[in-house]
């Protein structure tokens, strides 16, 4: 797709194609003067209205299967100046109470000046056949709408907003968006997705708003502390946070304190002592963990459901079953794993983590036991599924998470039916998840982490499969020993080699079939 440089067109809106309601995208025809054919206009178009004259500022492109169209980057709206112009306008039925014929009807009663007639002399409506006091009270209040559309998205424009964000201004404050906005712009950093600190602090400066005021100040604090979850960061030390703030948003360090008290006391931000240094959370990062941490200790606090098993005997029948000696160490998992209520079976590749969940199974399920599998993606819940020919699902799918509803179905109040869960690739679980993942675990389960601390760290804030390690509340057991077939993997080797702090091997002899290789190179572009 080609482009060219930013240009302004200004035509009548003969039709509109395509309207989305959420976000106002629209796709519509224009006739422009000098073009002989209709002009397809793309872009983000409140209320557009087939009749009226816009003012669009944007760029030429070249779609591939479209054709030429001209790309919205604003739009200002010019009221009809033609008697066709006025009578199509009218009759679209952007004002509620106006039709095609009684649009006809207003342009022949007051011509070129019909719509300052509705705009400020109401009254001269009843003149026409058809309207009375109640539909030229509709009439005008519809305008009204209308009107304020248009004023609140001259403003927005008016001030460095793009159409795209002004569509979502106001579909967000509706007609205080002028107030919010001048009382507030950083608001938009918190309340319209798309928008973050930097757009917000290009409008506050177009509004005249001071670099330094309290309302920057907390909206950086805020700003930087979400760069910081996107660093993997649930909290952040509040010395490096303000020092961090100042250097980058060039804001004095005591407004910066200020403002973070203000923010603490609309609860927006936690500061928790920890560990000699004072830490700032965002709010839903603390209830996270707080809530994690509970949903643990209620988990382990409370009862299993009764389980009759000799379990070396049941080791004994699942080694047959798979037709695979297991090490001491992974009948040592599969014992914690029976007998435990949180239990974490950590190691890295080729230890044969599969192998014990595989165990696991077969013994529980031949006590009637309902097993549940998760994985935090659905690349690894597929994995997990050909691993043990079961069905795994996405721990945002097990715990029915609703898109329309912005949240998960199951929870304290609704848990999972199920005896035991296993999540593998549990490293890659972030405290979000855990937390929403432990509030739906039933309190009679047992719930088996599995995953290695040194691989694919969790997408999201927080290390939470190496904290429940190093809290020591979970009984873990670490596999070590690389299997035959593992062993035969260069990259397993050395995967576990470099994990221990030796060099990998990188040495071929000749003739020699590896899946590991060393690259020398002197530029790591290349």
């Amino acid at each position: 797709m080609g482009a060219t440089s930013k240009v302004v067109i200004e035509g009548v809106l003969e039709r509109v194609v395509y309207q989305g309601e959420e976000d106002g995208f629209t796709v519509a025809r224009l006739q422009a003067p000098g073009r002989k054919d209709l002009v397809t206009i793309v872009g983000n178009i409140l209320a557009a209205t087939p009749g009226e004259t816009l003012r669009l500022r944007g760029e030429w492109v070249v779609n591939l299967k479209y054709g030429e169209q001209f790309r919205v980057d604003s739009c200002l709206s010019v009221l009809p100046a033609t008697l066709t112009g006025i009578q199509k306008y009218l009759g679209s039925g952007m004002i509620r109470g106006i039709g095609p014929v009684l649009a006809k009807r207003l342009v022949e009663a007051f011509a070129l000046e019909t719509l300052d007639v509705i705009d400020g002399d109401a009254d001269r409506l009843q003149e026409v056949e058809g309207i009375g006091p109640v539909r030229s009270g509709r009439i005008v209040a519809a305008w009204g709408e209308q009107k304020e559309i248009r004023e609140v998205m001259v403003f927005l424009q008016g001030h460095g907003v793009s159409s795209t964000y002004a569509v979502k201004i106001y579909k967000r404050y509706g007609n205080q968006s002028v107030s919010v906005v001048k009382e507030n712009p950083y608001r938009l950093a918190e309340d319209i997705r798309g928008i973050g600190f930097k757009t917000a602090d290009k409008i506050a400066r177009n509004l005249g708003i001071d670099p330094g005021s309290q309302i920057r100040a907390e909206a950086g604090l805020l700003y930087m502390l979400s760069q910081m979850v996107d660093e993997g960061h649930v909290y952040y030390p509040q010395d490096q946070l303000v020092e961090k703030t100042s250097k980058e948003l060039e804001i004095d360090d005591e407004m910066l304190l200020t403002a973070l008290e203000a923010l603490k006391v609309r609860d927006q931000a936690v500061v928790e002592d920890m560990d000699g240094q004072t830490a700032v959370y965002l709010k839903p990062l603390h209830m996270a963990e707080v809530n994690a941490a509970s949903g643990l200790k209620v988990l382990l606090a409370s009862h299993k459901k009764p389980l009759r098993i000799d379990v070396e005997a049941a080791i004994e029948w699942a080694q047959k079953k798979t037709g695979m000696d297991l090490a001491e160490l992974q009948k040592e998992a599969i014992r914690k794993a029976i007998a435990g209520k949180v239990v974490v079976i950590t190691g890295g590749p080729g230890t044969g983590k599969t192998t014990v969940v595989n165990s696991i199974i077969r013994i529980l399920e031949a006590r009637r036991l309902r097993i549940l599998l998760a994985s935090p993606t659905g690349r690894a819940a597929k994995r997990l599924s050909e691993a043990t020919g079961r069905e795994a699902k996405t721990i945002h799918r097990l715990l029915e998470y609703s898109p329309a509803e912005g949240g998960f179905k199951r929870d304290r109040e609704n848990p999972l039916k199920g005896d035991v869960l296993v999540v593998d690739e549990a490293s890659m679980v972030d405290i979000l998840l855990m937390n929403r993942l432990l509030q739906a675990v039933p309190r009679h389960a047992t719930l088996v982490l599995v995953g290695a601390v040194d691989q694919r760290p969790s997408v999201g804030p927080g290390s939470v499969l190496h904290n429940i390690i190093q809290s020591g509340v979970a009984a873990t057991v670490t596999l070590t020993e690389i299997f035959r077939q593992a062993r035969d993997s260069r990259i397993i080797v050395n995967a576990h080699r470099v994990n221990k702090g030796e060099f990998p091997l990188i040495k071929v002899e000749s003739g020699e079939r590896t899946d590991f290789y060393f690259v020398e190179r002197e530029d790591p572009l290349e």
